[in-house]
């Protein structure tokens, strides 16, 4: 299904969602419905061809490199943070605020403006929460974060055209191929929002099953080396996208399975990282374990973009927190969030000796 763009159609999901709603409260939801009409995520070929080539040439492996430094340093600085709290939560003190901080400087955002991005990011991932459904007050947040996030992108890219700068705004901005000014705003719209939470989960999720699997924790406290192989464990037993969501262009059969035209099918990523044809003990949390090719970041032309930020960033906060937290324990049992688009926690309070 992800690699089949003929059949299976990245192009007009929010509209699908959006058809559900009443016809008073679509009209007045225009300007999100435009917003997804077009971008990287939501889009087939050619257009997606298109502006995926521009962008692998500005968002590449080496450039993200380029930020390890920042992103230790980063880490660190919030770990400090962390040791003066009477009651540490993870996910507030270190697991939110990173990725964010990251990816919102990689734009070119202000620092004291990075809280708004977050804030704007949870808004607009509410969208997509229930799945194949959507509730009117979602909706309504989302485009009101959406257009505020814009207006603010739309600021960034006056600035870089009046005075260049190298970031990812203004490396778009100056790119011999041009984006559209709309396909500039989406492009830094999804690399924030996609970019920001599913790396907050990972790193969440990852320090869960570390600390509920002592056993795993152990190896990989005493084979630090190993942290690699534990990132790609944790990618595939709890991933933070558990499915892809596809439209069918035409009625396909799978398997014996008629799938009609128009239909929203959603391929469970997380189901295919647990296939017992492919996995050895495909429910055992095992860090080292073999031939691990899971499909947390998806496949196909649709792959992550984000991919090499999330692993970097992934990486060096686990280790982190592991070499200056070793004695660290659950402070209570976390509740996970009931959303189908993305499997994070609720919070994550920890116990530092």
């Amino acid at each position: 299904v992800l690699r089949d763009t003929d059949n299976f159609s990245s192009a007009g999901r929010v509209r699908y969602l959006l058809k559900n709603l009443d016809e008073a409260t679509r009209a007045d939801l225009t300007r999100l419905e435009n917003h997804y009409e077009i971008g990287l995520a939501h889009s087939d070929p050619p257009d997606h061809t298109r502006l995926r080539s521009l962008l692998n040439k500005v968002f590449t492996p080496r450039m993200v490199e380029t930020w390890r430094g920042r992103i230790e340093t980063v880490t660190h600085e919030l770990i400090d943070e962390m040791l003066m709290q009477d009651e540490p939560d993870m996910m507030r003190d270190l697991a939110y605020p990173l990725p964010a901080t990251i990816i919102a400087e990689m734009i070119g955002a202000a620092p004291d403006d990075i809280k708004l991005f977050r804030e704007w990011a949870v808004d607009i991932n509410r969208l997509f929460e229930l799945g194949g459904r959507i509730s009117a007050e979602a909706a309504k947040n989302a485009q009101a974060s959406l257009s505020t996030m814009r207006d603010y992108i739309l600021q960034l890219v006056a600035d870089r055209q009046q005075s260049p700068r190298d970031d990812i705004v203004g490396r778009l901005v100056s790119a011999e191929e041009k984006l559209s000014t709309d396909e500039l705003v989406s492009t830094c719209v999804t690399l924030f929002v996609a970019g920001h939470e599913t790396t907050t989960t990972l790193i969440s999720n990852g320090m869960y099953l570390l600390l509920t699997h002592p056993e795993q924790l152990q190896i990989l406290q005493e084979n630090p080396d190993k942290i690699a192989s534990a990132i790609e464990e944790i990618l595939r037993y709890e991933p933070s996208v558990p499915r892809a969501w596809r439209i069918a262009k035409n009625d396909v059969t799978l398997h014996g399975q008629t799938i009609k035209a128009g239909s929203l099918i959603f391929p469970i990523l997380s189901a295919a990282n647990r296939d017992p044809k492919y996995f050895i003990q495909p429910d055992t949390f095992d860090i080292l374990r073999q031939d691990n090719k899971q499909l947390a970041f998806g496949y196909g032309i649709h792959f992550c973009l984000g991919a090499p930020l999330a692993r970097v960033e992934g990486t060096i906060a686990i280790a982190a927190l592991l070499e200056r937290l070793p004695n660290m324990q659950l402070r209570t049992t976390p509740q996970w969030r009931p959303d189908i688009a993305i499997r994070s926690l609720e919070n994550l309070p920890i116990h530092i000796e």
